[in-house]
């Protein structure tokens, strides 16, 4: 701390001031050195905390501390990327210190590293105007003019700063109007010639610029220039409005921007593409997906080394954390002849890059691998031992570095020595090192696996001979969990075609065994799961009963006042005459809902004092809009359900999620009594079209609720209206995954699936609440590709899950269809109103009596049906007699289920 004595001598207040002046000056520099200290040493520990950086700075250039200042910016400058704001701060304290010294090529230089970050015009127009100051030098005008021409090449096109260049450019050009006639005439056509460029490129307020032209030029402005200067007029026009929205936006700006550059990439003028991707990444370089659409546009349409390889790098440095960029930007250097000494270098950045996850590493260390194999001429040993030396050295980096950091190797499947076995069997012809390489895969955990066996089989089949073949199989059969019914049945596929009879005889008896053993254990782990499930029913059914004896004492207990209670509301409602709802209503009329089962409320009705304010005005509307019913047209409105209760202003939430499909008439949400939300609305479009746009909107999450969309259907007129999303029938590209941890979302998921052929779609299953189930659907871009995912996955571990994968094969829902074993189709169907069942009209038969009673063997969803309990099968006979069924009865039929 610091401690301060003051001794008033003088009491005046002139002295005062100076000595509290003087305090705060000690405080003040106390405070800045304990800052640096502090930034300085947090550095150490973390070199890579930008904010420390920045906080270093400005403490710094508080203190005026101009050499460590310099020190402390060009640290920083090497670790990351700076800002526009940064790079003009830095270059004007340089510029400032350079009026004293002679050298300016040091200036020059930062110049030069500034303008390489970002594509900012006013660090180039700085550059420009800072070079005018070096023009007395040999060489400098000619200096000067390039760096303007770099300077419109770069930020010309930019169309609300790029005019700012222009218009240097020019203003120079005039300063230097010569009195000799030669000269002249030279300086004169240069600055017609900047005038034509610049009325060629779309800018905003482009008209100013016209004028400025046509008064400066002494006979007008000539047709070429004018129908160049119309065309960009038009291309403005066409852009106005993205730079408009631009304008009003708040950052980041990115739903903007991208609407941008979708615009431009139709349009496809590469100049153009570019500025508005480098605008964008100026105002979102920690957008890691925004750097990845970028490069992947250099590297498909530009194809220009110097920009592309530019734009790789800076990606990196922005986002350094993201593997993909890193290994966008090996393939790039590549793909344009990098040398073997810079490509390697930029890799073991990557791997000091920090990732997030352990199957990054894999990636990095798989496109590194790529690249060595690609240039390894199989006739020379150098490039292969280096090969075989970065394949060993992958595998020690996933078992020291990568388990370490993150307890686990993150390849889990072991593909990197799969590709090294591969290599050395086809290239290397080194069938012996590809079988210790298979050897150590399986020592890993997979020899469970029936594919993995497989992949192994197929490498012999290729590479080998029969003895080994047969060999790995009937290992396999011994150590297969997964699907030991797939490897018996290769083996003895193998023994038909190549094996003798002594060789099959021995297949059939160490498959028949291998599977005895393999039921054996199934039915006893189905024996225990049925026990422990028979136990949750027993307590169960003792929660049940416990809770039914406690409500019943309070139904006695509260019984009397009860009675009394309806028999006062009995008397208050007498001689009350109620306008219940008409049948016959037309149906162009919207329904209206009043909480009070469509009928209008009683007169004198009044919502409960003691209700939301804000929903008590929810319900008074929506009584005045029943006394003035607004025209309905049922083609051109949607019903939305599933909403949360709890909602607040829902008309304007829904609004917004709905005006993206078309204007929007209006929006009703439905209230009950009390003013409480009910938790479903109708919504009105102008145009029959906007219906189509809403109904994908179905699921999509509100407030962490799943919103359902359907067609507003009056069921008065369409009974047997029902709307099922998904197939019910066996879909061979898809599969169905059971068991995911429920923090599970669709990015990890989708990441666990790519590898395994092209992901389509992704749906989760949740809850009605939005919660989930983990259970998710995810579809391939064929059967082959769905059908490998199976094997893949089946089995997998996820986050300590351990998740169960088949073919996707929905339950049918044929319940309303003819000739569906339903116990009462000889009742005649109810007509329900357009607002569905009521309470009073619920089925009180339990659901499992409405199921088929016979055997079921169709497969769904990876689960096979059991048959129902003789039990609970006779207890429905073809009389349609019933017999009582015991808890015991009710307990086994549930557990087949």
């Amino acid at each position: 701390g610091v401690t301060v004595i003051i001794i008033c001598i003088d009491s005046s207040a002139k002295a005062v001031k100076v000595i509290l002046k003087s305090v705060m000056e000690i405080f003040i520099f106390k405070f800045h050195f304990l800052g640096c200290s502090l930034c300085i040493g947090l550095l150490s520990i973390n070199a890579f905390d930008y904010n420390c950086h920045i906080d270093l700075i400005k403490l710094l250039k508080q203190e005026g501390e101009l050499v460590r200042l310099r020190k402390a910016r060009q640290k920083m400058s090497e670790l990351f990327p700076l800002t526009e704001e940064i790079w003009l701060d830095w270059l004007k304290d340089e510029i400032r210190l350079t009026e004293e010294e002679p050298n300016r090529e040091k200036v020059y230089e930062l110049f030069e590293t500034a303008v390489i970050d970002y594509i900012c015009p006013d660090i180039w127009l700085e550059y420009a105007q800072y070079s005018i100051g070096g023009m007395g030098s040999p060489g400098g005008m000619d200096k000067v003019r390039s760096i303007f021409e770099r300077a419109v090449t770069a930020v010309g096109l930019h169309m609300t700063k790029g005019h700012v260049v222009w218009e240097a450019y020019r203003e120079f050009e005039n300063v230097m109007l010569s009195t000799e006639q030669e000269l002249l005439k030279t300086q004169i056509e240069r600055i017609h010639t900047l005038f034509r460029r610049q009325l060629a490129v779309p800018f905003m307020d482009m008209e100013a610029t016209y004028a400025e032209y046509d008064e400066w030029s002494e006979h007008g402005v000539a047709d070429t220039v004018i129908h160049q200067y119309k065309k960009a007029l038009q291309q403005m026009a066409k852009c106005k409005s993205f730079e408009e929205a631009l304008i009003v936006a708040e950052p980041p700006k990115l739903a903007e921007y991208q609407s941008y550059i979708d615009f431009e990439l139709k349009e496809g003028d590469p100049a153009r593409v570019q500025i508005i991707f480098e605008r964008t990444l100026a105002e979102n370089c920690l957008v890691p997906d925004m750097w990845a659409k970028y490069t992947t546009y250099l590297d498909r349409q530009l194809k220009i080394k110097d920009m592309v390889l530019s734009s790789h790098e800076r990606a990196v440095r922005n986002c350094p954390w993201t593997m993909g960029l890193w290994k966008s930007y090996l393939l790039a250097l590549e793909r344009h002849g990098a040398d073997h000494q810079t490509v390697s270098d930029v890799f073991e950045k990557a791997l000091n890059a920090g990732f997030i996850q352990a199957t990054d590493y894999v990636e990095i260390w798989q496109a590194y691998l790529d690249y060595l194999r690609r240039r390894v001429d199989f006739k020379s040993s150098k490039e292969l031992e280096e090969l075989r030396g970065a394949f060993s050295r992958s595998l020690d980096y996933m078992k020291q570095d990568v388990e370490e950091r993150f307890s686990e190797s993150g390849d889990s499947s072991c593909i990197i020595m799969q590709i090294w076995a591969r290599i050395e069997a086809l290239h290397c012809k080194n069938i012996q090192k590809a079988r210790e390489l298979w050897d150590s895969i399986m020592t890993k955990g997979n020899a469970k696996y029936a594919n993995m066996w497989l992949e192994y089989y197929n490498l012999e089949r290729s590479y080998g001979d029969p003895l080994h073949c047969r060999k790995a199989l009937h290992r396999a059969v011994q150590c297969t969990s997964d699907y030991p019914e797939h490897v018996s049945e290769v083996l003895l596929t193998f023994e038909r075609v190549e094996g003798s009879l002594e060789d099959w005889d021995v297949a059939v008896q160490k498959t028949e065994t291998r599977l005895n053993r393999i039921n054996v254990q199934r039915a006893k782990v189905a024996e225990k799961e049925a026990n422990l499930a028979g136990q949750d029913v027993g307590r169960a059914d003792q929660r049940r009963k416990t809770k039914a004896d406690k409500k019943g004492q309070k139904n006695v207990q509260k019984g009397t006042r009860a009675g009394e209670k309806r028999k006062a509301e009995q008397d208050d409602n007498s001689g009350t005459k109620r306008h219940r709802g008409n049948g016959n209503q037309p149906s162009e009329y919207m329904e209206t809902e009043t909480g009070l089962s469509g009928r209008n409320a009683p007169p004198g009705y009044k919502p409960a004092a003691h209700g939301n304010k804000r929903a008590a005005a929810a319900v008074h509307k929506q009584n005045d809009d029943d006394d003035k019913p607004e025209l309905r047209n049922d083609n051109s409105s949607v019903f939305i359900s599933n909403l949360a209760y709890t909602l607040e202003e829902p008309e304007a939430k829904l609004r917004t999620q709905f005006e993206t499909c078309g204007p929007v008439k209006q929006i009703r949400p439905v209230f009950g009594t009390k003013g409480n939300f009910k938790g479903y609305c109708y919504v009105q479009f102008e145009s029959t079209v906007s219906v189509a746009e809403a109904l994908k909107l179905d699921r999509r999450e509100v407030e962490g609720r799943p919103m359902f969309v359907s067609p507003c259907v009056d069921k008065n007129k369409n009974p047997d209206f029902k709307m099922f999303k998904y197939n019910t029938s066996m879909e061979k590209q898809k599969i169905f995954i059971s068991g995911l941890p429920f923090s599970c979302n669709k990015e990890q998921l989708e990441e666990i699936c790519k590898s395994h052929g092209t992901v389509k779609d992704i749906r989760l299953v949740t809850y009605r609440s939005g919660k989930p189930k983990g259970l998710a659907y995810v579809e391939f871009a064929d059967e082959a590709q769905a059908s490998q995912a199976v094997l893949k996955l089946d089995g997998m571990c996820v986050e300590d899950n351990t998740i169960s994968v088949a073919i996707s094969n929905p339950p049918s829902r044929n319940m309303d269809k003819p000739g569906s074993h339903r116990l009462m189709t000889d009742m005649p169907r109810q007509v329900f109103g357009a607002r569905g069942r009521g309470r009073t009209q619920l089925s009180l038969l339990p659901r499992s009596l409405h199921r088929q009673s016979g055997s079921v063997s169709k497969v769904e969803n990876g689960t096979a049906a059991e048959r129902m309990p003789a039990t609970a099968s006779e207890a429905l006979n073809a009389a349609g007699e019933t017999k009582p069924l015991s808890n015991s009865d009710f307990a086994r039929m549930l557990l087949s289920k």
